[in-house]
């Protein structure tokens, strides 16, 4: 029941036609769309009710403190939900934050195709409509020695559209120390039910032979399927079969040999000191009819899926029915050629792609970053206590899995407030920086942090020291700024 102080209290909130008139509200109305603001006093002043109502104690809400609330909710209602942030944990394709960075020249391509119209679906010498996928399907056959490549917005929409168009009703043969499953419990077995597809395993955990795809075979079987095991390992007692021996039994029995390689990555990657990992011309050559792969895993572009192989199966996929559902957009395939330019020589591709540039950076490299950050970090925050320290990360995002790169970090261990508490500060700030913890203390891993980044990470981690919620990089505004 309503105390006859809370009656009175409630009585004593100001309308929102009031509060249009305060001084402080006229001046957001210079710069804020009406609705904008009415919506966040309205929003204050519930707020107010509900405190007053939650208990006989209350106390008169005054006019500034429903004006502070307003303002809070017209940044929270005009902050982004998905912002830009720093990633300082050394982990290069983080799935949870976006995986590859673009490259400049895919981001100069994405700004210029997006601020007006392209000819995604033109052919500028004919006039007549054109495919989508042609502006980057001649690169990526050029590239891998393919004879034909399509594009779609993922590849696990690769591996579904080639089991639905090439074996729906019938059956796969799988090795059963291949069937993966990726990030967010998704698997193979469900992409082959989804796919009309029957699985058919054969072998074991970890030893799988020839012989047992080839006793496998009936004329229920349509195609023969190597997926990479791209997010884990399996050693120790292990056989596998590679990917030509497939493709020589799949043909010999008129089947399809299609080999998923997951991370994709486009020449060879410990040819250039990076860690061992698959990459596609081998597959090709060895005789696989389609390959599939991610675009923004080890290829460093946007988030796509790219098939790859002969000619008339590629033409297949295309006129899919369900291709009109994969496909991507304009500015996914404009990132995507700026940053397949990159690879027509791969050294030109490990400066420029950042990805790359990232995982084949050097700890000498990292090391003068650390000791750049660090000697920045002290002189912003003398009474902080900064370490320089070596480490090991992870590619991350299903690639390279198991293999520790070793990098170099720099640790802050808080003198006020615990590890914990400092991240959740940083998170807090403007741009976020997303950090590890270990030992009990902050580690800044300078294998994923760009020269970019330093200026605000450094802003973010003096405000998290200080206490100080409304710095950053610049003031952080109470108001946005229109």
């Amino acid at each position: 029941m309503t105390t006859t102080t809370q009656k009175e209290l409630l009585r004593s909130l100001p309308s929102v036609s009031a509060l249009l008139e305060h001084e402080d509200v006229r001046e957001w109305l210079n710069g804020l769309p009406r609705n904008t603001v009415v919506a966040a006093l309205q929003s204050a002043i519930d707020a107010a009710r509900k405190t007053i109502l939650d208990g006989p104690g209350a106390e008169a809400v005054d006019v500034q403190e429903i004006l502070s609330r307003a303002e809070e909710e017209i940044v929270r209602r005009s902050t982004p939900s998905l912002r830009r942030v720093i990633n300082a944990t050394g982990i290069v394709l983080h799935t949870g934050l976006g995986r590859a960075p673009l490259c400049d020249a895919a981001i100069e391509a994405v700004v210029e195709g997006a601020s007006g119209y392209c000819n995604l679906e033109l052919d500028l010498s004919t006039g007549a409509r054109g495919k989508r996928t042609s502006h980057v399907a001649g690169q990526l056959a050029r590239i891998t020695g393919a004879e034909a490549a399509t594009v779609v917005n993922n590849n696990a929409a690769a591996t579904l559209l080639i089991l639905q168009t090439f074996a729906a009703g019938r059956e796969v043969v799988v090795s059963r120390g291949q069937l993966i499953e990726i990030g967010g419990s998704f698997r193979l077995p469900d992409i082959m039910r989804a796919g009309g597809v029957t699985l058919r395993e054969i072998g074991t955990t970890n030893r799988t032979r020839l012989s047992d795809y080839e006793a496998a075979i009936c004329d229920c079987t349509a195609m023969l399927l190597r997926v990479h095991t791209s997010n884990y390992r399996v050693v120790g007692f292990t056989e596998d079969v590679p990917i030509d021996a497939i493709a020589a039994l799949a043909h010999r029995f008129g089947l399809m040999a299609v080999d998923d390689l997951g991370s994709g990555v486009l020449f060879d990657p410990a040819a250039h000191g990076l860690p061992p990992e698959p990459f596609v011309g081998p597959s090709i050559t060895a005789g696989a009819d389609l390959v599939c792969f991610s675009g923004d895993k080890l290829l460093g572009g946007p988030q796509c899926g790219i098939i790859l192989g002969k000619r008339e199966h590629i033409e297949r996929v295309n006129a899919s029915p369900l291709m009109r559902t994969y496909r991507v957009d304009k500015l996914t395939l404009l990132a995507l050629e700026a940053t397949l330019n990159h690879y027509a020589d791969p050294q030109d591709a490990l400066r420029s792609v950042p990805a790359l540039a990232m995982l084949s950076a050097s700890t000498d490299e990292l090391a003068a970053r650390a000791r750049s950050l660090a000697d920045d970090l002290k002189s912003a925050m003398p009474n902080e206590q900064f370490f320089i320290c070596s480490d090991v990360g992870y590619a991350g995002g299903g690639a390279m899995p198991a293999h520790e790169l070793p990098t170099v970090v720099v640790q802050w261990r808080p003198t006020a407030g615990s590890a914990q508490d400092m991240a959740a500060a940083l998170r807090d700030s403007e741009p976020p920086v997303i950090v590890r913890i270990r030992d009990d203390a902050i580690c800044f891993d300078l294998r994923s942090i760009r020269p970019v980044d330093i200026e605000p990470l450094v802003a973010a981690v003096h405000a998290a020291a200080s206490g100080d919620e409304d710095s950053g990089p610049g003031e952080k505004l109470s108001l946005p700024v229109i």
